[in-house]
């Protein structure tokens, strides 16, 4: 391969982002995909962060959201009140797309980045929510990365952070939830999306190179495989984005 998993994951997310959008993203590749959007396929999506910066110019790829250079040429430089706000809002909100990660995500997209193991006596633990609760929650879909590997895709959580489809079809109404959920989940290894009506995973896509094998042997629950299909190797002009215009020095990528 001429380019990194990390680069591949990044392109696939960015080839979602939808013009128009407004994308709430945090730390890391989850950044670097929002910002090859504008250049992919969404020159017209407004990227805002949890600290408050909205609609960043973003010349110089962040190294964290609270970096000042997220502030630069933004069309508001507010605080988190404004950032929750424009998720919430009843009128921004359903145009919101959340790019969130976490240690383990379930067969309905629920999110735990919160504790492995036992809540009291866990074996490690995490950051916890942040703010991915509420995105989960307030906003019109969201893009999931994880890392493919044992014990990140599992049956039942060790502890749920982030709700996505609850316990399936009508999980969230019941919750007293807004419409939206996970769209995508997005990994090293292949793409999983949610049946429209049962809102479980299945396996849309996988990256060239990587056998079947290598993806279900890491889910710890049945997944459905027969719509999956090859996922497009970035190409030059999105690799030429994420190497000369988005990440240069290859801080994320």
């Amino acid at each position: 391969m001429d380019y990194t998993l990390r680069e591949m994951m990044a392109v696939v997310a960015a080839r979602e982002i939808r013009d128009g959008e407004i994308v709430f993203c945090g730390t890391g590749i989850s950044m670097l995909a929002a910002m090859a959007a504008k250049h992919i396929s969404a020159p017209r999506s407004v990227i805002f962060f949890e600290t408050g910066a909205i609609d960043s110019r973003l010349e110089e790829i962040p190294l964290a959201v609270a970096d000042s250079r997220v502030m630069y040429h933004t069309a508001l430089n507010g605080g988190l009140a404004d950032a929750f706000a424009t998720m919430q809002n009843r009128f921004t909100g359903s145009r919101v797309v959340g790019i969130l990660g976490a240690a383990q995500i379930d067969p309905y997209g629920n999110l735990n980045s919160t504790v492995i193991g036992d809540y009291d006596r866990p074996q490690r633990r995490f950051s916890g929510s942040g703010g991915a609760c509420d995105v989960a929650s307030f906003v019109g879909r969201t893009i999931i990365f994880m890392r493919q590997v044992k014990g990140r895709f599992v049956e039942k959580l060790d502890y749920l952070t982030s709700p996505g489809y609850l316990d399936g079809r009508d999980g969230r109404r019941r919750a007293g939830l807004r419409p939206g959920g996970p769209e995508l989940v997005v990994t090293d290894k292949a793409v999983f999306r949610f049946d429209e009506k049962t809102k479980r995973m299945y396996l849309a896509g996988y990256y060239p190179g990587i056998a079947m094998d290598e993806i279900l042997e890491t889910v710890d629950f049945d997944l459905d495989y027969n719509q999956a299909v090859p996922i497009p190797a970035p190409t030059g002009k999105e690799l030429l984005i994420l190497r000369e215009k988005c990440d240069p020095q290859g801080l994320i990528r």
